[in-house]
């Protein structure tokens, strides 16, 4: 019965008519070749011969041209070698599949409707702190936050926010539905995940309570994230309830690289004066009411005041998009309140780079490493890196720097798994520690340097979240949530199993596949 019911699920078909689109375009080219051939055999028989030499010349000069774009390319040089090797091996194939997917530029109506949105937005975008006050507020952290707002200008570094970091799942929802019942304006949420399970059974009473009396409720989730977790018309059955709903970038059977970027972020706003982020998705494992992977480690940050703003203006650019309209915002932004003392956070959004101009979430954590004197210990679930990463990760250590990364030791999935475990040798080499997490599987993506500056949000060291997703985090510096998060960093260390090179040289069989697959790695 589950074998017939994954069978027919819309996953299963969704992959079904990838598939088969792919096997349909390729029976055209092949087909339309012979029957290129046959007619000029038939209509010009002297001459077959050499117009199948001229096409065959001009498919490698195509080829030969494509692999020189892609030589010269400004992208990510590991993803260069991937794509010259599909451009070579499948030849005319190869450069219509590198046509269709290396890119993720957005549509020109998607960009269109962008820039509209940017200039709604924009008057609402404005510096609280100068660049002199930002260096003495933060000191030598202030060249990681400017660095940011230098590349994305809606990134303002606040104040008068108070902070609270939570360790677990349990603890995240707990907050997030006390939270929740106290809305009298709006609630927005965005996730990656909903999953339908007794965690969002109530959040969705409490949201359709709320949106009887009156509170305005916004939910978007990402299609190919909840793929199979709800059906493909849930968002009516919201709208039912008198909840406003969009699924992002919704998955429709044509080959393109749009499908590629998806909304991995993880955003709740209520009232515009309290939010929410981190790595935790609306399903049940996330509150460890299942256990598909061990103990479920997760982690997120509740912010409450000024820095709020920025959030509420991430989610209405991205609903804006999905709905295609542009309104009005004031209403969403009430005058916070203020809590001085509180320490700095600078919320930020992320996405692939012909929005962004860079690679925001990368950039933000290799200067974290650059910037760091006494320690850097990060949380991953995913440890899929690029050469400058890896680098940032081993010219800190050899600095001096206590640099300690903390993955699962019981993997959601196998292949990045064994990704992950690849790169061990190299950092630990380096002198990094690598500690895996022995209860379970680690879901938080954190940084915390020195006591004084971190990251909380939904971003993964590896290639998916640097290149193709939406991503967001807040950077923080001073505030509770840091102590916070550095008890929970001083509670898990123990715990957890230090790597050495010896447990680093696991099967050479899984070695080998893991080499190759770093090679294509940055494509997926």
């Amino acid at each position: 019965m589950r074998f017939f019911k994954r069978l027919f699920s819309r996953f299963a078909l969704v992959a079904l008519t990838i598939i088969a689109i792919f096997i349909v375009d390729f029976l055209l080219f092949v087909g339309s070749l012979a029957a290129v051939d046959i007619a000029l055999m038939y209509f010009f028989p002297n001459a077959s011969v050499w117009v199948a030499r001229g096409l065959t010349a001009l498919s490698w000069i195509i080829v030969a041209v494509s692999v020189l774009h892609a030589a010269n390319r400004d992208m990510v040089p590991e993803t260069k070698i991937p794509w010259i090797l599909c451009i070579i091996v499948l030849n005319v194939m190869g450069v219509a599949i590198y046509v269709t997917f290396s890119s993720n530029r957005p549509t020109k109506q998607q960009r269109k409707l962008y820039k509209a949105l940017d200039e709604t937005l924009s008057p609402h975008i404005h510096r609280t702190l100068t660049k002199e006050q930002t260096e003495e507020a933060l000191g030598k952290w202030s060249s990681v936050s400017e660095a940011l707002y230098a590349v994305n200008p809606a990134a303002i570094l606040h104040g008068n926010t108070k902070t609270n970091y939570y360790p677990s799942g349990e603890k995240f929802f707990e907050a997030l539905l006390s939270d929740l019942e106290k809305a009298k304006k709006f609630i927005f949420i965005e996730t990656f995940i909903i999953k339908k399970g007794k965690i969002w059974s109530a959040l969705l009473d409490v949201l359709s309570r709320k949106a009887k009396e009156g509170v305005e409720v916004r939910v978007m989730y990402d299609d190919v994230g909840s793929m199979g977790m709800v059906p493909a018309s849930y968002p009516k059955e919201l709208e039912a309830l008198g909840i406003r709903c969009r699924r992002f970038n919704p998955f429709k059977p044509v080959i393109t690289n749009l499908h590629n970027n998806r909304d991995h972020r993880k955003i709740a706003v209520i009232d515009g004066t309290v939010g929410y982020t981190g790595g935790i998705n609306l399903a049940d494992e996330y509150a460890n009411l299942e256990h598909p992977f061990g103990e479920w480690k997760d982690a997120g940050v509740r912010l409450e005041g000024e820095g709020v703003q920025v959030f509420t203006l991430m989610f209405l650019r991205m609903f804006g998009l999905q709905a295609k309209q542009i309104e009005d915002v004031d209403y969403y932004l009430p005058e916070p309140p203020a809590f001085e003392g509180e320490g700095y956070v600078q919320p930020y959004g992320d996405g692939p780079s012909p929005l962004y101009g860079r690679h925001l979430g990368e950039d933000v954590y290799i200067n974290i490493l650059n910037t760091a004197r006494r320690y850097v210990w990060i949380t991953t679930p995913y440890l899929i890196i690029d050469y400058r990463m890896r680098e940032a990760l081993v010219l800190a250590a050899q600095r001096g720097v206590d640099v300690r990364l903390l993955t699962p030791h019981i993997p959601d999935k196998k292949v990045p798994f064994a990704l992950t475990r690849s790169n061990y040798m190299a950092l630990i080499q380096g002198g990094v520690k690598v500690y895996e997490y022995t209860p379970g599987f680690v879901h938080a993506k954190c940084f915390l340097a020195d006591d004084e500056a971190g990251v909380v949000g939904t971003i993964n060291l590896d290639y998916r979240s640097f290149l193709f997703h939406f991503e967001d985090a807040v950077f923080l510096s001073g505030g509770t949530a840091l102590k916070e998060l550095k008890a929970d960093f001083e509670a898990t260390f123990p715990i957890s199993e230090l790597q050495t090179e010896e447990s680093a040289k696991r099967s050479v069989v899984w070695r080998g596949i893991c080499e190759l697959a770093k090679i294509f790695a940055p494509l997926f």
